[in-house]
């Protein structure tokens, strides 16, 4: 589960716990997002890029994103 700063905690320490507030902000949580088991586009997999532990940011060109994403847009995200 994730925050809306980033703060990562397991399912059941955000519902047993720690009750659906951060503890580092306050804020509540969502289920943490599911990153593609399949290589759509440029090695860009679990496979290929397991989940990091430094934060890094990657500009986006909407039109390109959008030619992007459009093809797999209604293949839902747990399917991917």
């Amino acid at each position: 589960m994730i925050c809306s700063f980033e703060c990562t905690f397991c399912r059941p320490c955000v519902d047993e716990v720690l009750g659906n507030v951060c503890p580092n902000c306050g804020g509540g949580f969502t289920p943490r997002p599911i990153r593609p088991r399949v290589n759509w586009k440029d090695g860009n997999c679990v496979g290929d890029r397991p989940p990091a532990v430094v934060v890094t940011f990657h500009p986006v060109d909407k039109d390109v994103h959008e030619a992007f994403a459009f093809p797999i847009r209604k293949i839902s995200p747990e399917n991917r």
